[in-house]
């Protein structure tokens, strides 16, 4: 092995690596990249499109000799604005689209500058195969403790209220930006890429400890836009349920505070409920944007739980987790802060 190079292995010991750095485009890198990675494109967008229509219009030669002007252009900035002032003693790892020209002409600057500079074997397509390949076995090997319960029983905040207890907690919605309903669209706040959600998945997958439960929400196979892993969402199900059973009239409270910032915006609410035309008939849509108009924020809530979520739980839970049959059950009509901490505590055997 070239002594420039850094296997796939070595990613799992990414700690002995000062910074990563991924060279490939803005947009590349948005999509996705090495979780902690940062970006310093050798070349830009407009740049890697012209190169690359070069190459096919006119001749690999005379696209390389444009690549590597905007390629030693580059370096030379990000080297100047970002690394100048790197001890001898720094060792970074450098990442592009196949391990191929672009990582390997700044870990060849670096070198020649005097750092032990290594190039990621393979690129960010190898390391995009290992996440593939890892998220297939790696959920397959842990134990979870799944908080169901209906829509508004404050299952999110319960989880964040167990982390707090120094439980490992799996939060799978702040991983995908959103609330996993149709009104579940974080206010700015988009969600990630497929292949983004699947990194960062990873990344908190790799930190559980095995050996120890780990509590989880009951998600669907689609949070938002994105897919959970078919390995994880099987394991969850198999997993141990804990249901939340909270009143009705907690669950509109705790709604009304939990989105209250789509009270600032109607039109936003509406455009979220637009999608349920197809489950509801279209004089309850017409109601439920009155509701919105007059800002009768109650009854909207109380009906949106009563025609929608809630059929669609029953249905839901009852057919895809195993431990629903005879879950440990929580009562409660507090789903104030201080209420979710009791929960917790009730939860985590306290």
């Amino acid at each position: 092995m070239k002594r420039d190079i850094a296997t796939l292995e070595q990613l799992s010991e990414l700690s002995t690596f000062d910074q990563v750095i991924d060279v490939r485009s803005p947009g590349e890198f948005a999509e996705d990249h090495i979780p902690g990675s940062i970006n310093c494109p050798v070349l830009d967008n407009q740049q890697r499109i012209e190169v690359g229509t070069l190459y096919k219009q006119v001749s690999p030669f005379a696209a390389k000799k444009l690549g590597a002007a905007y390629v030693s252009t580059n370096i030379a900035k990000h080297l100047q604005a970002q690394f100048f002032d790197c001890a001898k003693s720094w060792r970074p790892l450098i990442v592009c689209w196949r391990g191929g020209q672009r990582s390997g002409a700044m870990t060849y600057v670096f070198r020649r500058v005097g750092w032990d500079a290594l190039q990621l074997e393979g690129g960010y397509k190898a390391y995009r195969r290992l996440v593939v390949e890892d998220l297939a076995e790696l959920p397959r090997k842990l134990q979870f403790k799944v908080l169901c319960g209906a829509t508004g029983s404050a299952k999110s905040r319960i989880l964040q209220a167990i982390g707090r207890r120094g439980e490992q907690v799996l939060d799978l919605e702040e991983l995908a930006c959103h609330k996993g309903s149709v009104l579940g669209v974080l206010p700015d706040s988009a969600q990630p890429s497929q292949k983004m959600f699947e990194s960062q998945l990873l990344t908190a997958l790799r930190a559980l400890d095995s050996n120890r439960p780990i509590y989880v929400e009951a998600e669907s196979r689609k949070i938002g836009s994105l897919q959970v892993p078919a390995a994880l969402i099987e394991t969850m199900r198999g997993g141990e349920c804990f249901t939340i059973e909270a009143s009705f009239a907690a669950r509109v409270d705790f709604l009304l505070r939990d989105y209250d910032y789509f009270l600032l915006a109607p039109a936003r609410l509406n455009a979220c409920l637009h999608p349920l035309r197809t489950l509801q008939s279209a004089e309850t849509l017409l109601r439920w944007q009155d509701y919105v108009r007059d800002a009768q924020w109650r009854e909207l809530v109380s009906e949106l739980l009563e025609l929608h979520y809630d059929p669609l739980y029953s249905r839901s839970q009852t057919r895809n987790y195993g431990g629903f049959a005879a879950p440990a059950r929580f009562t409660s009509d507090d789903l104030t802060p201080v209420g979710v901490e009791a929960l917790a505590l009730k939860i985590c055997g306290g």
